[in-house]
């Protein structure tokens, strides 16, 4: 039996699948899944789980190098904006329109995670990294520019 870290074997999986730039989305209960998305519906009933216990569990498998959220965030619900600035620290920060998360974000993403979230604007996007000390931390490197402020 696996000792810790995420037990659902779907979710999992997905997540050993990812790769540098790859786009997961951890979204609401209420959230439109596109009918030819690949779906981890984890929603239970309301609130659980929930969405920052599930983004909490991603993020302890995940390099996130970007963060991607509805531009009304900041603004609509500032608690989970914060939450998240805390959390995904060292991460890029970007919003786009709620539609256009409802829409083409999903449609990009490769995995699109369902929680049982009732959770205002609660749909985020991380977008996949690498761990910069791993890959250029060898004096017989070149450091790309975008990595050399995390190693």
């Amino acid at each position: 039996m696996k000792r810790s870290g995420i037990l659902n074997a779907e979710l999992s999986g997905v997540l050993a699948t990812l790769g540098h730039t790859d786009l997961l989305l951890v979204v609401d209960a209420g959230f439109p899944v596109p009918r030819d998305a690949h779906r981890i519906d984890l929603a239970l009933a309301e609130n659980l789980p929930d969405l920052r216990t599930v983004l909490d569990l991603i993020a302890d498998e995940l390099v996130v190098e970007g963060v991607v959220r509805a531009e009304d965030v900041p603004t609509h619900n500032p608690r989970l904006d914060a939450w998240l600035q805390e959390r995904f620290t060292g991460a890029e920060f970007t919003t786009r329109p709620h539609a256009e998360v409802l829409g083409g974000l999903a449609r990009q993403a490769k995995a699109v995670v369902r929680t049982g979230a009732f959770e205002p604007w609660g749909n985020i996007g991380l977008y996949c990294g690498v761990d910069a000390p791993r890959w250029f931390g060898r004096k017989d490197i070149v450091v790309p520019e975008e990595y050399a402020s995390k190693l």
